[in-house]
């Protein structure tokens, strides 16, 4: 068992997204501590402190954590070796920026920085500070895709052709209680749920060379209607339709459709195959941790048809009928958010490498902000960045523990 020490973080914005990160560092990931949390709105901080009360209560293992005043307190606590920003997009910048100069290393949520420049900077400082940088998306990690990579690796389905994925939905307007900023600088389709499928290809297909991509922007105003800002409007700023085509270093090309404009099933709004020379893999909805894993190949089909088969569609067609479920290889199917930060900060006491790291973000996040800039400037966007696949995981006896 290990005896180190956890590793003490302090959480950068209590909103939407720190619930399950409370849970998570509360109940699963035993070698991170949370020492503390801020927010700019305080009864935010106070609900996280409650719960993690609560929970002490009723026998989780866990200490009370500090309320800091602002992020400058929790930079400045002498205590503090990791600072997990969960504000909101455009806001990563300059709290990670703050984070880095005081000397603290960062797990952010996505992305690294709403644009390269604002990237660049801080990868140049992490770099000369020698301080730890990652963030999310961590979901790749999870057993679905980690199944859905060990199946490409070892040559289950050839060589990789090509990808398509899309993420199709009207906006979360109707259900986020804070919806504005998913319309602003940082925000859109391709930038709040685009890094958990570019993340995924990468890890799945390796280093991308160059993007091509069209987007436009369908409706100037977006109307809340959920609390509590029901009824109140929003003005668009950024593209929410988005479609484009990524060509990888390993010559397989893959498509991508992100947009909050269409009117889509809930449970048929993720989509995300890869083909290969030998078969065709259906990747679970790279937003979760979990399965399905479907694998077709050439002798699970049924006899072909004597026909064109779309004149013999008598019923609504299963898109994935004959293919067969693989069983998940790996732990954390689970919502594991804080997995990353976990492997970060056993990264931290270890000396080894961790899996959610800013290279992987700086790539995914070029491929991401490349769509836009191909579209204006009618023309292919080679990529500056490299990237180099991380380690796939292993199967530790304990859950919560990662490997040293």
């Amino acid at each position: 068992m290990n005896t180190k020490k956890p590793v003490k973080v302090a959480m950068i914005g209590v909103g939407a997204i720190s619930g399950i990160y409370l849970q998570n560092i509360v109940h699963t990931f035993r070698e991170v501590e949370l020492y503390g949390l801020c927010d700019l709105i305080p009864e935010r901080a106070q609900k996280g402190l409650a719960y993690v009360k609560e929970q002490q209560e009723q026998g989780a293992n866990v200490t009370i954590p500090k309320i800091y005043d602002t992020m400058y307190q929790a930079f400045e606590d002498p205590e503090v070796e990791v600072v997990l920003n969960l504000t909101r997009p455009y806001e990563h910048y300059e709290v990670t920026k703050q984070a880095l100069l005081h000397g603290k290393h960062v797990f952010s949520e996505k992305p690294l920085a709403v644009d390269m420049e604002e990237a660049g900077e801080l990868m140049a400082l992490a770099a000369e500070k020698g301080l730890l940088m990652g963030g999310a998306p961590d979901t790749f990690m999870g057993a679905g895709i980690q199944t859905a990579r060990k199946l490409i690796d070892s040559g289950m389905i050839g060589d990789v052709i090509g990808a398509n994925c899309a993420m199709v939905c009207h906006g979360h307007e109707t259900w986020h209680p804070d919806p504005e900023f998913y319309y602003k600088r940082g925000g859109g389709p391709m930038m709040d749920m685009g890094p958990y499928y570019v993340t995924a290809l990468v890890q799945l297909l390796g280093e991308a060379k160059g993007v091509m991509g069209m987007t436009k922007r369908s409706f100037e105003n977006r109307l809340i209607t959920s609390q509590p800002h029901w009824g109140e409007e929003v003005t668009v700023d950024v593209d929410t339709y988005l479609t484009g085509n990524i060509l990888f270093s390993s010559g397989a090309i893959a498509q991508i459709f992100t947009t909050f404009d269409v009117y889509y099933a809930p449970s048929a709004q993720a989509r995300f195959e890869v083909y290969g020379t030998k078969g065709t893999l259906a990747v679970p909805d790279p937003n979760t941790f979990g399965g399905p894993v479907l694998l077709l190949r050439p002798e699970d089909q049924a006899a072909a048809p004597k026909t064109d088969p779309g004149l013999m569609r008598h019923h609504t067609p299963s898109f994935y009928e004959g293919y067969r479920e693989i069983p998940l290889m790996f732990d954390y199917c689970e919502n594991s958010r804080a997995l990353g930060l976990s492997d970060m900060c056993k990264a931290l006491r270890t000396g080894r490498g961790f899996r959610a790291n800013c290279q992987q973000q700086h790539h995914v996040l070029e491929i991401l902000t490349s769509f836009s800039k191909s579209c204006e400037k009618g023309e292919y966007i080679p990529l500056s960045t490299k990237y180099n696949r991380t380690q796939p995981m292993e199967n530790n006896p304990i859950h919560g523990i990662l490997e040293d």
